[in-house]
């Protein structure tokens, strides 16, 4: 059971499959998705926080949980809690997944870095346009 991939949906950097498996992680099957009645706010790193209407893109992917929990072990994201979200994928199927994210995210400015570095990978994944040209308005 521990080995069997559950749908995680996500939308900072470790969107990155390929990031993802560097860390020798086993990411499967990943679609493009969004997530509605949030909205991204970016600090230090990307979190997401309630918002009536808004919606966030991201990857859902395969990960087995326990690879899960020791992504968001790390340090830098521990303070990362397990949500349920229910995902739009882009041939408009519904997908029940689980979304780290900070409970309280906190005030403080953006990391441009972070929001440049966000919008180059949502280019390459190929997240909807206007959801790539918003970041690089974060970034900018």
């Amino acid at each position: 059971m521990t080995t069997r991939p559950i749908d995680v949906f996500f939308y900072g950097l470790f969107m990155d499959q390929a990031a993802l498996k560097a860390q020798g992680l086993t990411p499967s099957d990943p679609r493009i998705a969004s997530v509605t009645g949030f909205k991204l706010h970016i600090g230090n790193r990307a979190t997401l926080v309630p918002a009536q209407g808004g919606e966030v893109w991201g990857i859902v992917m395969g990960l087995p949980i326990l690879q899960a929990e020791t992504l968001y072990a790390e340090a830098s994201v521990a303070d990362y809690k397990p949500e349920p979200v229910l995902a739009r994928l882009a041939d408009d199927e519904a997908a029940a997944a689980l979304c780290y994210n900070l409970i309280d995210p906190g005030a403080g400015s953006t990391n441009k870095d972070y929001a440049a570095a966000l919008h180059a990978l949502a280019g390459r994944l190929g997240l909807p346009a206007n959801y790539v040209n918003f970041l690089s308005e974060l970034a900018n």
